[in-house]
């Protein structure tokens, strides 16, 4: 009995051992016949016939015993006939894991995010994504926006999620702008007539989250153009802890509009309008590196899961300096 290891056989063989050939020897064999493998694969029986030859001399063995009856195997075509049903097999999963990588259904996405970002906006993307992509492979990696953009120049993630800061390597474009609101507790006496002025704003502790925050220094901005000095002022650490501090009216803030959302629509906050202050608004934009070439399937498919956030005149997948 003739014993062939299919790996070995393909290495000796070669360029010659090739996929057409492997698939006229599995087609015969399951048929039984050159003339029925030939209808099989849309081939003359000559071209078949020197398919199965090339093959067997690139093995050194005959795989076949051919009669008037048929083509019978041999005991070295019974042992390489699982090996190469199992390799057409596997170049068929290749074929169509590629296929999904290509139309964006299967692969791998890395996402950078702001914290905000990533909190509030980016887990109903990714449930969405998700659940018209189930083959990706996603993973988030959050930050604020410097860190994020290194994320993107370090090629550690294929896509960033953060507050414009120009770069040279970087190409963006807009996702979405987000406004600060002022957010005081239901009972409070600024939720009764919905508007106030910046000057009361004096009269009350002022809570603001994450000094090493954009939003930090852009609130302290606001606060010090107006001239007030708020009564008192609480630092903490996120802007969930700002939240709860405001439900348990141990002062007011200025949050994004996305973060909460939740509680304005439960009613365990309240937006406050400031009537003698222009909206205040954050843009967060889509960022990638100059150099990454054309927007893979993948990205451009999570892209488009993005796209409602857009500002309708911005809704596009190209990337503008």
């Amino acid at each position: 009995m003739v014993i062939i290891n299919m790996s070995d056989a393909l290495s000796k063989a070669g360029d010659a051992l090739d996929v057409g050939r492997v698939r006229a020897f599995v087609t015969v064999a399951r048929t039984g016949t050159i003339s029925r493998a030939a209808e099989a694969l849309f081939v003359t029986q000559p071209a078949l016939t020197a398919r199965l030859q090339a093959l067997e001399r690139s093995l050194g063995v005959e795989l076949f015993v051919r009669s008037r009856q048929g083509s019978r195997l041999t005991d070295a075509g019974r042992a390489l006939l699982p090996h190469a049903e199992r390799a057409l097999a596997a170049l068929q999963r290749g074929r169509e894991a590629v296929e999904d990588v290509a139309s964006g259904g299967a692969g791998r996405l890395t996402i950078g995010a702001a914290p905000a970002v990533s909190t509030y906006v980016l887990p109903a993307m990714l449930h969405r994504f998700q659940a018209g992509h189930p083959g990706v492979r996603l993973s988030v990696r959050s930050g604020h926006s410097e860190e994020v953009l290194e994320m993107v120049l370090r090629e550690e993630v294929e896509v960033g999620l953060m507050r414009p800061i120009q770069h040279p390597e970087v190409t963006a474009t807009l996702l979405y702008e987000d406004e600060l609101v002022l957010v005081v507790h239901r009972g409070h006496h600024f939720a009764a007539a919905g508007h106030v002025r910046m000057g009361e704003l004096a009269t009350e502790n002022l809570i603001l989250f994450d000094r090493t925050s954009s939003y930090h220094e852009l609130t302290s901005a606001i606060v010090r153009q107006a001239g007030i000095s708020p009564r008192g002022q609480l630092d903490v650490d996120n802007i969930d802890a700002a939240k709860r501090m405001v439900e348990q009216r141990l002062g007011i803030a200025l949050l994004p509009q996305t973060a909460v959302q939740a509680e304005i629509g439960t009613g365990r906050l309240v937006p406050v309008t400031i009537t003698d202050m222009a909206p205040v608004r954050r843009q967060i934009v889509v960022a990638r590196r100059r150099d990454a070439g054309e927007v893979p399937p993948v990205l451009a498919a999570f892209l488009a899961t993005l796209d409602h956030l857009r500002p309708s005149e911005e809704r596009s997948h190209r990337f503008l300096a």
